[in-house]
């Protein structure tokens, strides 16, 4: 089997008094889609944002492409986040002064590609996840689920080579739900991208490889043998 493309070891982080990570360890390989499911408060979102490299956990390493995140200057986790981190939250956090297509292309033009190109490949991430018609629409315009496959195709846009998915279908219906999974699922196998999937649903764990279970902040058996 190949190495792992990011690895969590024994993770530990704390919010205020509260543990929310008690020595978590997982694994996640490329063009793999990883459930971590859990009660709400079992320190899923904790361990997302340790993994991501959005917060350092107390303890404990997370090593990603053989880059040690929790050790890594806020520049180069920000480049990382820029161009090979994707990340989709519960509520997309879209921004609502842009249409569709700006807002996916966003990304794109932070990096530095021309506007036309952004938008150009903007639109065509609109398109495989079935929402192209909806391009020249602000969020406020759109659906729950077409909101949401907005927020899917800007954290793809640049490419990346894992992406992290906070309760991406917590605010939708039954239907926006399989429609915003089945465009994930599709279009992480199809390019090779490693996908965290955050949840509590049993019908999105399903379209994952793997699902893991937090409990108490730690991680159940078969997440990682890294822990060994």
């Amino acid at each position: 089997m190949t190495p792992p493309l990011l690895t969590g070891r024994h993770l530990r982080k704390t919010h205020g008094s509260t543990p929310a990570l008690r020595g978590a360890s997982v694994e996640l390989h490329a063009g793999e889609i990883l459930a971590v499911t859990g009660t709400s408060g079992s320190g899923k979102s904790t361990l997302l944002h340790c993994l991501a490299g959005i917060v350092r956990p107390d303890s404990g390493t997370v090593e990603y492409a053989g880059e040690r995140l929790d050790e890594l200057p806020e520049t180069r986790l920000s480049e990382l986040r820029r161009t090979e981190f994707g990340v989709v939250f519960q509520f997309g956090q879209l921004i609502p002064e842009l249409t569709a297509v700006d807002n996916v292309a966003l990304p794109l033009l932070i990096t530095g590609t021309a506007r036309r190109e952004a938008r150009e490949r903007a639109g065509d991430w609109l398109e495989r996840f079935g929402v192209l018609g909806q391009r020249d629409l602000r969020p406020g315009e759109m659906s729950g689920g077409q909101a949401q496959c907005v927020a899917l195709a800007r954290a793809l846009v640049t490419g990346p080579k894992a992406v992290f998915a906070d309760e991406p279908t917590g605010a939708l219906d039954s239907l926006a739900t399989e429609q915003v999974m089945t465009a994930l699922a599709h279009t992480a196998r199809a390019s090779d991208t490693a996908v965290l999937l955050i949840t509590h649903d049993a019908q999105v764990a399903a379209y994952a490889d793997r699902e893991v279970t937090l409990r108490d902040g730690v991680l159940g058996a078969g997440a990682t043998e890294a822990a060994r």
